[in-house]
């Protein structure tokens, strides 16, 4: 699809505390959120980091750029996102949702129901004045080339996306894998189990079969700088 491209939007960044990292030190993680022009519209794949209260300001350290900032620096105005896709509805990737209001926000059925019961994230990001969801069961797709695959594991609700462009598909991992080092080690256990390769091997993410036969071009993180790419020598562009 010629008319498809992917574009990151830096919207900060957060410390995560050495007792998440598993290791000694903490650890800086960029928050990433991702612009998809498409010729049925433009669509937004998380939205950054909200205020989720004292404690958790404390806790992260955010420093924030504002959605509308990064918008802009893609010559986009706010008003012009016709749709949403979070992967899920933790603090920092809805964050920016309140001020999309009215517009579609599309999550899976289990995520929202996880995140209206309580004590899971910062309530008044997922529900404020003109919300409006469009609830999943599964995998969908929005647009033509463009669908979400549910990948629970960071929470049971978790979705990427899968999009379509004319250098090959494109996967927004979000929070999937913390880092690209994580998705290309769950790659190459999937990679072995599927060539034979005798046990012992380590476990990796049953949705890694359906991710892996979409054939990625590239991998994309929420918390992560980082692009995943296929060890051959195709090089991809978007």
């Amino acid at each position: 699809m010629t008319s498809v491209s992917v574009r990151r939007l830096d919207l900060g960044y957060f410390v995560r505390p050495a007792a998440e990292t598993g290791g000694p030190d903490p650890r800086v993680e960029p928050v990433l959120a991702y612009l998809v022009r498409h010729p049925g519209g433009l669509l937004l794949f998380d939205t950054g980091m909200g205020d989720a209260g004292p404690a958790t300001e404390a806790h992260y350290r955010p420093r924030r750029r504002s959605l509308a900032a990064a918008l802009a620096a893609a010559g986009v105005r706010p008003g012009g996102v016709d749709l949403v896709v979070n992967c899920h509805l933790h603090f920092d990737h809805c964050g920016g949702n309140p001020g999309l209001a009215g517009r579609p926000v599309v999550v899976q059925r289990s995520e929202l129901a996880a995140a209206r019961a309580g004590g899971y994230t910062a309530d008044h990001l997922v529900d404020f004045p003109g919300a409006r969801y469009e609830e999943l069961d599964g995998e969908a797709e929005l647009l033509p080339g463009v669908r979400v695959l549910p990948t629970p594991g960071h929470t049971a609700g978790h979705q990427s996306l899968a999009v379509t462009t004319s250098a090959g598909v494109v996967v927004l991992a979000g929070q999937a894998h913390d880092l690209a080092s994580h998705f290309s080690a769950d790659h190459l256990a999937h990679r072995a189990a599927l060539d034979g390769t005798e046990p012992p091997l380590p476990p990796y993410r049953p949705w890694m079969d359906r991710i892996a036969a979409l054939a990625p071009r590239r991998v994309l993180f929420a918390h992560d700088c980082a692009v995943w790419e296929p060890g051959d020598d195709g090089a991809a562009t978007v």
